[in-house]
């Protein structure tokens, strides 16, 4: 089995209220933008995969389509000889991944996590995530994720310490203990802005503060978790099994959010998911505005491995429509692992052609 074509294009799907407009301090947005990558082979058979391509200026579908061309005539089912030789940047790589473990499923006739070793949770738990909202309307929208069956909320952050603590009284407030909370203000403090923070966020009981502050250097990350008692975690800092491995190290978060399409794949994200089983430290698989696709890889990954007992983050609720013929079901929460061979989905070539952007 070789590839024979690959073909990538841009889709833009609209979101709904109450996800949209999705705030955060750099900027705001009502759509999600995602590549999707079909993989088709000279037996006949096709795969599907995704990477996240919102606010990335530059990207095109045809400058995609060109560089995915690197697959053409490849073994699709070597995925180690993949992750040795590709040398695409790890967004397209990851959303040629993602197509070729459905494409491996698909010949063997078992689910992605299957072949990761088998589904250890039939139902994977979601975060819902939310935009930056004020006191009064994060009180509202946190009632109406418990209504839904949601039990861990993460909300964006960071444009103003006194707004985030507003936000986090508002849900507080209004649903007390009934949500899990996370906030992430996307780096956007310094050391000392992030010490206070977290300080005076104790009293509110956070699941955790998600990356406040820049990538590097860890041991800033390693200095912060030293003064305050509301736990760490980090994601831009997380680019791949390596970083995983020096936050651990530097004892710089308590919980690690890796990405398929920051460490360029679902294969990545399964090593990283071992590192912190072996360190005792959860794993939560990051959402950057997914479609079917991508929150099927995810599901898969948190399905098989046992480091990721926490809820995912997800927007997937607040889509508009999807490119899959069946979209997946939220059901108080929670997305049951799908059982068909590969990722378990199907693309509708309408809905593609649809949502295509240039």
């Amino acid at each position: 089995m070789l590839v024979a074509r690959v073909e990538v294009t841009v889709v833009e799907v609209p979101q709904t209220a109450p996800l949209a407009p999705y705030r955060s301090h750099l900027r705001s947005s009502s759509t999600t933008r995602s590549a999707i990558a079909r993989v088709d082979t000279d037996t006949g058979l096709t795969g599907w995969g995704e990477c996240n391509v919102n606010f990335l200026a530059g990207v095109s579908g045809d400058g995609m389509q060109a560089d995915a061309q690197w697959l053409v005539g490849r073994d699709p089912s070597n995925l180690a000889q993949f992750h040795l030789t590709c040398p695409l940047e790890s967004r397209l790589k990851s959303a040629l991944e993602l197509a070729l473990w459905d494409l491996r499923g698909k010949a063997a006739g078992q689910s992605v996590s299957q072949l990761l070793g088998g589904v250890i949770r039939d139902r994977v738990e979601l975060a819902a995530c939310m935009g930056i909202q004020s006191y009064e309307r994060a009180g509202e929208l946190a009632t109406w994720y418990v209504e839904q069956g949601f039990g861990t909320l993460k909300t964006k952050a960071g444009a103003d310490m006194e707004e985030d603590l507003a936000m986090v009284r508002g849900v507080r407030d209004a649903v007390g203990d009934r949500l899990k909370l996370r906030i992430d203000p996307n780096c956007a403090y310094s050391r000392e802005q992030a010490a206070e923070l977290a300080r005076r966020l104790e009293p509110y009981r956070l699941e955790y503060l998600e990356q406040p502050l820049t990538a590097e250097p860890l041991s800033d990350a390693a200095w912060l978790r030293a003064q305050t008692q509301t736990p760490i975690a980090l994601n831009e800092s997380v680019v791949g099994p390596d970083t995983a491995f020096r936050i651990l190290q530097a004892e710089a978060a308590q919980f690690l959010l890796p990405d398929t399409h920051i460490a360029g794949g679902i294969w990545p994200c399964v090593q990283i998911g071992w590192i912190c089983e072996a360190a005792g430290v959860p794993c939560i698989m990051h959402c950057g505005h997914d479609l079917g696709p991508k929150t099927a890889a995810m599901v898969h990954v948190a399905a098989a491995c046992p480091a990721y007992s926490l809820a995912n983050d997800t927007t997937y609720y607040g889509l508009e429509d999807d490119i899959l013929v069946e979209r997946l079901t939220i059901e108080q929460g929670r997305i049951a692992v799908p059982t068909a061979p590969g990722l378990g989905i199907e693309v509708d070539p309408v809905r593609l052609e649809r949502y295509r952007v240039g």
